[in-house]
């Protein structure tokens, strides 16, 4: 039988969904579900998530074989029962995942990323990051030590989280009567809300009878307002990964005594100072006197993004096959265009040069698979000469950079 990789056929799915719910926002006229900078910014995210599990996933499977095999508690056996407990325990270890992202500092620097989106559409569902796929698999190794077999474990796994990426949308209507058990795209909308009253509620992934439990759980009122209490002012794709690193960091210098520093870590993010992030950003982000200003030519970034879906979705198919060479270079060609990407969100005019070295990455990997490493001086050297004759720098800003005033 010829050889199958159906995770290579993610992203279609996702994009097909994301089509359809697109398509249905315009035919009952809400264009405000979908935000072009929000959506770039989550799909790059998710892009990049689903590149680097490619690398890691596999050390999660092992992981659970290696704690089921050597440290399960119970002997659990399979049947229609225990699948059904299964899926049950799956959501309340998720649960107390969820809470104390929200609640432990250092767990929320993984998760903070996924609700910086002001969007709340399937986009939404895409922002997770490598960092947060980590810290939930420690999570989840609880299910294999009771005696869950890994086997059963991935694959409820998949099914929760396919269940939870229909729960990111506002295009299903409040249904009031399953709310009683199962997360809906309303409940799980006010877990994405900045109001006050919505705040740290609906941790349930698939039920919420654990929210009901204990004492977090919020019914959808009044229309929630998606995204951080305090925005974050960049679609920089770094950035957005790394920045409540550094405000740990910073707190954590600031801090006086041990339990102090302790707290900066594992403390509560209510407790974070405020005025750190508006400090980091004037350090390290570019000062927009404009911040209406969007990009005009899109369509450049539309095909980035583009390029980058099919050849992860070539790479996922055939990765096995792949050897070490061909990883590190689809791993660092799409890194580099994904920040790209939020480069040209953020109108960052480096990024001129960042073009430069992807060109010069595509070529010495080319210039490697022929053999010829010998000429890896060579792109550099017509590059240069090309700047100097057609001022291409120039005409690049002229031309990708040039700016219109968003609505």
């Amino acid at each position: 039988m010829k050889h199958i990789n159906f995770l290579a056929f993610v992203m279609p799915a996702f994009f097909l969904f994301l089509y359809l719910e697109f398509k249905l926002a315009q035919r009952r006229k809400r264009p405000e579900i979908f935000n072009y900078e929000s959506s770039v910014s989550n799909i790059s995210i998710g892009i990049a998530e689903r590149l680097i599990n490619l690398f890691i996933a596999a050390s999660f499977y092992q992981l659970y074989y290696l704690i089921y095999d050597d440290y399960r508690i119970f002997n659990i056996p399979t049947n229609a029962f225990i699948w059904f407990l299964l899926i049950l325990m799956t959501d309340f270890v998720w649960y107390w995942y969820h809470r104390l992202g929200h609640e432990v500092n250092f767990f929320w620097a993984a998760h903070i990323v996924h609700h910086h989106s002001e969007a709340f559409n399937f986009t939404t569902a895409a922002r997770i990051t490598t960092f947060q796929a980590i810290v939930r698999t420690g999570f989840w190794c609880v299910l294999p030590l009771l005696g869950f077999h890994p086997s059963m474990v991935i694959t409820m796994l998949i099914v929760h989280g396919a269940y939870s990426f229909f729960t990111h949308t506002q295009l299903v209507r409040k249904i009031k009567w399953l709310e009683y058990v199962f997360v809906t795209p309303s409940v799980h909308g006010v877990h994405h809300a900045s109001d006050e009253k919505y705040l740290d509620k609906n941790f349930g992934d698939m039920f919420t009878f654990w929210d009901r439990l204990f004492g977090t759980f919020q019914s959808e009122e009044e229309k929630p307002k998606y995204g951080l209490t305090h925005p974050l002012k960049s679609y920089s794709f770094l950035w957005q990964h790394f920045h409540y690193y550094f405000e740990i960091f910073e707190l954590w210098k600031r801090s006086k005594g041990f339990k102090a520093k302790l707290l900066a870590i594992f403390g509560s993010p209510a407790h974070m100072d405020q005025n750190i992030r508006p400090e980091l950003e004037k350090r390290f982000l570019q000062d927009k006197s404009n911040p209406n200003k969007r990009l005009k030519f899109r369509n450049y970034l539309y095909i980035q993004l583009g390029i980058c879906i099919l050849f992860l979705t070539v790479v996922t198919y055939d990765f096995e096959f792949l050897n070490i060479a061909d990883k590190v270079f689809a791993l660092t060609f799409i890194l580099i265009t994904l920040i790209n990407c939020g480069a040209l969100l953020e109108h960052r005019k480096w990024i001129y040069y960042l073009e430069y070295g992807r060109i010069y990455i595509v070529t010495s990997y080319f210039l490697y698979e022929e053999n010829l490493l010998t000429f890896f001086a060579m792109p550099l050297f017509i590059m240069f000469i090309a700047e100097q004759l057609f001022s291409l720098g120039k005409r690049y800003r002229d031309v990708i950079l040039q700016l219109e005033i968003s609505e």
